[in-house]
């Protein structure tokens, strides 16, 4: 039975920051389902959002475009502290070694996404994740007091006495799990966005940490809030490829095939609106004009300086046939990013004691009902720093019971069913992108939810059976959270948009879920203060 102080459930840049910080108190051990780079973070694009030109930008001003893109659901203390914090973890990730872009004269070179009205985004290229991402695994590779077990799956977590002290862990190809301990356990386990037919995110993206902590008994937040990127390239038969905003900060035009632009007719600030609108206007024109797709153009813009700043987008699309300084490239929305996840407060303690989490499987109050454009990263690095802080204060970490615990529950004792996980697993994605996608009604959204109750019968709800089983188990679960708050959230706000109640609610409040309640229920957003 192994046994770590830190046990971090997830291997990408919120969960490498949270181990490497946490290092010098103690060992940590990184559980990642597959190789260690496999995340949503190695596939970050456009950058991270931090004030660092106070000459042309402000931390005021991050904070308005922030709350103004987070559709009155942001928790306003929670925005002031993380992006408050900002500069201070970029300059950690400096420190770290990432090559952030600079100008000729040595300043930042900071590019500006939707919904930000300065340039504030810091970005190594078009690469900007895989750049942290690499950066903080090399460090954590070489740091002693951190193990890193690839190929490894958390399928439940542990609880003694009320309080996370583990979990249960199957080692590569395995379908029996192990018992790991921790004085502490954070997830750090990426999104949800495989729920979807249509996702811009990796394989690993199963809400599995999501399903762990409602399992357990904490808090699960504003989950029905999924933000569409508007823009992946259109191929069909093929996994999306995601085309960074940025193009669109940076001069890019969304046309109709015809060549006629239409954002404009939507939005005052046309490519520069928040990524819920300019999703909701394709999804628009493309039912009402039975398009397959629309079209991204940058050819206007000077070619040298596309491929400049977006050359790892440039070769991907030559290699499929497109020049994208010549030409509109084809493009479809796609499931993008979970802004819900596990409730979180400033120092990233969820509901359920000795049980914190970070990154996108968190909900901190940050994104609202949608997240600003590269305030991903940001909530990452300074939440891994918030953990590190709030544990590091502490005069004495917990003693972590070493012994075995009695037998498991008649029901996580059973053998997972036999079953074709593949088909069940693209149903489900192809129910969710019919029932949940960019647009809802309640009807699609009863159907779905009384669906994915029953299949929880078909499919049963073992802590027993192979990683390719427990991922759906996760998916089902988060597909039933869900749909069962968006049915609740009776309104259309940021990324839920539902056509039976197209009106906002004048009180803005959170669906919280929560697994000893009957279902979710509203809960007023808190004050400033």
């Amino acid at each position: 039975m192994p046994f770590f102080d830190f046990l971090v459930i997830g291997s990408g840049a919120a969960g490498l920051g949270t181990a490497l910080g946490l290092s010098r108190l103690g060992r940590v051990g990184i559980v990642s389902k597959g190789r260690a780079g496999d995340s949503a973070s190695d596939w970050a694009q456009g950058g991270i959002a931090a004030v660092m030109d106070m000459d042309h930008d402000s931390i005021a001003l991050h904070i308005e475009d922030t709350l103004g893109a987070g559709a009155g659901l942001c928790h306003p203390k929670a925005v002031r502290q993380i992006v408050g914090r900002g500069p201070e973890a970029v300059r950690q990730l400096i420190d770290w070694g990432v090559p952030f872009d600079r100008q000729t004269d040595g300043n930042w070179h900071l590019t500006r996404e939707g919904g930000h009205r300065a340039r504030r985004v810091l970005h190594s290229a078009d690469t900007t994740g895989h750049a942290i991402e690499s950066t903080l695994l090399r460090r954590a590779l070489a740091e002693p007091a951190v193990q890193i077990a690839e190929e490894h799956y958390a399928s439940d977590l542990w609880l003694n006495a009320g309080r996370c002290a583990g979990a249960w862990v199957l080692a590569p190809g395995g379908d029996h799990p192990e018992l790991w301990t921790a004085r502490v356990v954070i997830l750090a386990s990426g999104g949800a966005g495989q729920l979807y037919l249509h996702t811009s995110n990796p394989l690993v993206a199963t809400g599995d940490g999501i399903a762990l902590a409602y399992r357990a008994g904490a808090e699960i937040a504003n989950l029905e809030f999924i933000q569409f990127h508007p823009t992946t390239l259109y191929r069909p038969g093929s996994a999306p490829f995601l085309l960074s905003e940025a193009l669109r900060g940076e001069g890019a035009l969304l046309r109709l095939p015809d060549g006629s632009a239409f954002l404009e007719h939507y939005d005052p600030r046309a490519e520069l609106a928040p990524r819920d609108i300019v999703a909701r206007a394709i999804d628009a024109e493309m039912k009402q004009h039975h398009l397959d797709h629309v079209t991204l153009d940058i050819s206007a813009q000077p070619g040298t300086l596309v491929q400049q700043h977006f050359p790892a987008i440039s070769a991907y699309c030559r290699a499929q046939g497109y020049d994208l300084t010549r030409e509109p490239i084809p493009v479809v929305p796609a499931a993008h990013y979970t802004c819900g996840g596990v409730v979180v407060d400033a120092a990233g303690r969820s509901t359920i004691p000795g049980l914190y989490a970070v990154g996108e499987v968190s909900s901190t109050g940050l994104h609202g009902a949608n997240r600003l454009a590269s305030n991903s990263l940001l909530e990452c690095m300074v939440g891994a720093a918030a953990i590190v802080a709030d544990l590091e204060g502490q005069s004495h970490l917990p003693d972590c019971p070493r012994q075995m615990p009695g037998q498991l529950t008649e029901q996580s004792a059973t053998t997972a069913p036999e079953i074709d996980i593949a088909v069940l697993r693209q149903a489900l994605q192809a129910g969710m992108w019919q029932a949940a996608g960019i647009i809802r009604n309640d009807e699609g959204l009863r159907s779905a939810s009384a669906h994915w109750h029953e299949l929880t019968a078909r499919i049963g709800d073992s802590l027993y059976g192979p990683r390719s089983y427990q991922e759906l188990r996760n998916l089902r679960q988060c597909a039933e959270i869900l749909t069962r708050s968006a049915l609740l959230r009776e309104e259309s706000r940021g990324c839920h948009f539902n056509s039976d109640h197209p009106q906002l609610r004048s009180v803005a409040a959170d669906s919280i879920s929560q697994r000893d309640q009957q279902g979710p229920v509203l809960r007023p957003i808190p004050d400033a203060i």
